[in-house]
């Protein structure tokens, strides 16, 4: 950390208090965590000391895990120069080194004398490695507080719950990718936001509410949604960095607390389940004004202010090439569908829930904000709030206005359609010039190579097996994501 300048004033690291708190509270282990390219943390189970010490020193921790996929397979040519991807430092598959932050924290209530901390990623030359999503939004919010605004996110994740049933998994179904645990229903369906089936389902919700406030991460609400065992946890608005972090804890504290009651909760966007919904992500955002603290969403005449149309403007102008860091899987098209309550095109309008951006708020209203309907649960929570600032930026600074709003059916409207999968997506992003200026061209190559090659795996076992009559989701995507997630 001192070599590299890695602790300087900009960036204050508590390590002398954690390695207090640790000590103090007779912790057995730390868990220290990085972020991958899925948004899935991966991480190794450290002993207090050797902990503490990372904080100074750093973790060296396998850089393989940048060329696996959903699949955990590797993508790219093995062994080959710039680890198949461009980069120098990748050569060889060598480590990378992680530096915990501090700031992150926490004591897993679920797990024995536990704690947990995110970390950074940089090569052993103290370079930041191009590829880390945290590393990339924290760059993009710095960008942002240049312009005089801070970032502000309300998370609103669906996801479902099943009940894992006994198997025996054989050594031959046990390799990539194994087959999807058996399931059962853990919930009826289709009494939306019914008290009864919150009731239900009391003793797991009461644990996983109790886990995320020990961790605190306290939901602001937990709703029955209409599919069987599907929920919605919603959360206070929380600061950029913090917002991103949250998501990444969030999901897997769901995750683990429910893998300890012999349940499954899974992220995947629509489980080949018959009678199982599509779940989605809607990001809540607004920004701060760094000169008074106020909302600059807010405006005493009008539903936005128009700072807030231009960001409007952004995130509409960008939002096809935006789709493979909101839906970054095959399954996550599945839910763009005419009267689903997910957009089917680029559209915005004040309260109505079949459109891209919807408006929250009225003239006089404080709390004004938009809402982003584009995502899945599975999307890396740093590269889908990066790419909506980046967008939202962009039409600030140039102003832009937005098409007119829509004031009846969105389903209907004059207005570019959403790709209708994965590789139409990939076709827009490749594309696209602005990202490629926003994030660098390092990250959009190696995300391209990474899902064209998912997409081709996907597009090799259809051709094996062909899904059968009136199959919507594959057995692939049931094998790809449905534990993964």
């Amino acid at each position: 950390m001192a070599r590299y300048g890695l602790a300087g004033p900009e960036r204050p690291y508590g390590v002398d208090e954690v390695a207090a708190r640790i000590r103090e509270l007779g912790l057995r282990t730390v868990r220290l965590a990085v972020v991958d390219q899925h948004g899935v943390p991966r991480g190794k189970m450290m002993s207090p000391e050797a902990a503490i010490a990372a904080m100074s020193d750093g973790l060296d921790f396998s850089g393989a895990i940048y060329s696996l996929d959903t699949g955990n397979q590797v993508f790219v040519p093995a062994f080959a120069r710039g680890g198949g991807f461009g980069i120098a430092e990748f050569t060889g598959f060598p480590d990378v080194v992680l530096v915990p932050d501090p700031g992150t924290f926490r004591v897993l209530p679920w797990a024995d004398r536990t704690g947990w901390m995110l970390c950074d990623v940089y090569f052993g030359n103290g370079q930041p490695v191009p590829l880390d999503g945290r590393g990339l939004l924290r760059r993009v919010l710095a960008e942002l507080g240049e312009a005089g605004y801070d970032y502000l996110a309300g998370l609103e994740v669906e996801f479902s719950i099943v009940i894992r049933s006994p198997e025996q998994l054989a050594p031959e179904n046990a390799g990539f990718t194994p087959p999807p645990p058996p399931v059962s229903v853990f919930e009826r369906g289709y009494q939306f936001l019914s008290e009864v089936r919150l009731d239900s389902m009391g003793e797991t919700l009461e644990a996983i509410r109790d886990a995320l406030s020990d961790i605190g991460l306290p939901p602001r609400s937990m709703e029955d949604e209409w599919g069987p065992g599907q929920l919605e946890f919603s959360f206070a608005p929380m600061a950029g960095l913090d917002a991103a972090d949250a998501a990444v804890l969030f999901r897997s504290a769901v995750k683990q607390v429910c893998q300890r009651r012999g349940l499954l909760a899974t992220f995947m966007c629509r489980p080949a389940l018959p009678n199982f919904f599509s779940s989605g992500w809607h990001l809540h955002q607004s920004l701060l004004s760094r000169a008074d603290g106020s909302n600059a969403f807010a405006s005493d005449s009008a539903a936005l202010s128009d700072l807030a149309r231009h960001y409007v403007a952004g995130l509409l102008e960008h939002a096809l090439p935006m789709m493979v860091f909101s839906t970054p899987t095959v399954n996550g098209y599945k839910r763009y569908r005419p009267y689903s309550f997910a957009p089917d095109r680029v559209t915005w309008a004040l309260e109505n829930r079949g459109v891209l951006v919807r408006v929250q708020g009225a003239p006089g209203d404080s709390s004004s904000h938009v809402e982003m309907r584009i995502g899945e649960p599975a999307a890396n929570p740093y590269l889908y709030m990066a790419a909506n600032i980046a967008a939202g930026l962009d039409g600030m600074r140039r102003e832009q206005q937005p098409p007119p709003a829509v004031e009846a059916d969105p389903y209907a409207a004059d207005a570019p359609m959403l790709p209708t999968s994965l590789a139409d997506a990939v076709q827009h992003l490749d594309a696209d010039d602005f990202y490629r200026k926003a994030f660098g061209d390092t990250l959009i190559d190696y995300l391209l190579q990474m899902k064209r090659a998912e997409l081709a795996r996907y597009e090799a076992a259809l051709a094996e097996k062909p899904p059968a009559e009136g199959q919507e989701v594959t057995d692939w995507e049931m094998r790809e994501y449905f534990e993964f997630f």
